[in-house]
């Protein structure tokens, strides 16, 4: 029932951190559970983890336990907060609900499961119980982890799905690989909001609704994209490659791409391990001795003789210094090495002297 302490983010917001609650959750949730008989009492222990303060235990684990099924656990987890919602300690509780209510709304109105256990609980030991609560408290609504979003809680439903909707939009109109710098992600994703009826929302609470999406990330340099792109997600040393060269927006020696790694991502990459991951890579492009350049800058791979054909097949009959000059935009040669490569026997010149393909 709880998330995983090692996926919440430990840095807060700021400003509308909504951590300076006035209660704490501790000694409500002890409140609200006495009212309870026993059994439901320790099954809402177990499930949301309020005594150990660990992980919140399976419907099936709770019933092995008490020999009976889950289904039943989870009937008496149901009824024990339907009797919590009518008794009198949580009327007597109500503003506490209110008070949580708004530092919600405060934060978004509509967050992650893993944004709210980081930025409301005042420490690590109420999250359950702010987990707990949420659950108890007639003001949230909450929607399960799918392929699309995280599990999220909301006090808006018609907010929520607004926000939802936008995001299925953002990521629609995002190429698979594309990156795009996060002002004009978060432009982007202001444009599909006030489509679906939200408009001037700060950046804070763009951020976290950015965070309700399983399929939308930022990489470690900051740009955003489709989370199942290598541009995104990454997941090795060709992907850190990738990003480097991207970063430095021209071609590099393999080992300038090992140091250009290692600077910015602090990861440990050996030069001649980096060379052999560039040659493996389709979007990388030998472009001289050592020298790569990422593919989508236009540089088309294979030797000197097959950017000349290519060059030729696209351009058509040119001149030798026509040829050296738009080589060289692709490759790093000497003028010599052009030349000789223009005497194959694929080449020709035709009756003005410009070389064309032999047929």
């Amino acid at each position: 029932m709880t998330a995983n302490k090692a996926d919440l983010h430990t840095k807060k917001t700021t400003a509308k951190n909504a951590a300076s609650l006035s209660f704490a959750a501790k000694n409500i949730t002890k409140e609200l559970l006495a009212s309870l008989p026993d059994r439901a009492r320790r099954v809402l222990n177990d499930r949301f983890g309020l005594i150990t303060g660990g992980k919140g235990r399976t419907l099936e684990a709770i019933g092995k336990e008490y020999g009976i099924t889950r289904e039943r656990i989870r009937q008496i987890e149901s009824s024990g907060i339907a009797s919590l919602r009518d008794s009198n300690v949580y009327a007597q509780n109500a503003k506490v609900l209110e008070e949580l209510k708004k530092a919600v709304t405060d934060l978004g109105g509509v967050l992650s499961e893993v944004t709210i256990l980081a930025e409301i609980p005042k420490n690590e030991g109420e999250r359950n119980h702010i987990l707990f609560l949420l659950n108890v408290g007639h003001h949230f609504g909450d929607r399960r982890e799918d392929a699309d979003f995280h599990r999220r809680w909301h006090v808006d439903q018609s907010l929520a799905q607004s926000v939802e909707d936008a995001l299925l939009k953002l990521y629609e109109s995002i190429e698979p690989m594309a990156l795009l710098p996060e002002d004009e992600f978060i432009a982007e994703f202001s444009k599909y909001l006030k489509e679906s009826g939200v408009k001037n929302t700060d950046r804070e609470t763009l951020m976290r609704w950015l965070g309700l999406s399983k399929r939308l990330g930022r990489n470690p340099l900051g740009e955003w994209g489709r989370t199942e792109s290598p541009h995104v997600r990454i997941k090795n040393t060709r992907d850190f490659a990738y990003l480097t060269l991207k970063r430095h927006g021209s071609p590099m020696h393999f080992t300038e791409v090992a140091k250009g790694i290692q600077d910015l991502f602090k990861k440990p990459a050996h030069p001649a391990t980096t060379h052999n991951e560039l040659i493996k890579d389709g979007r990388f492009v030998l472009v001289g001795r050592g020298l790569y350049a990422l593919k989508e800058w236009g540089y088309a791979p294979g030797v000197v003789r097959e950017v000349i054909r290519n060059i030729l097949t696209r351009d058509g009959a040119l001149t030798r210094d026509e040829i050296i000059e738009r080589v060289k935009r692709e490759r790093y040669v000497k003028d010599a090495t052009i030349v000789v490569n223009l005497q194959h026997s694929e080449f020709k010149r035709d009756n003005e002297g410009k070389y064309v393909l032999a047929r």
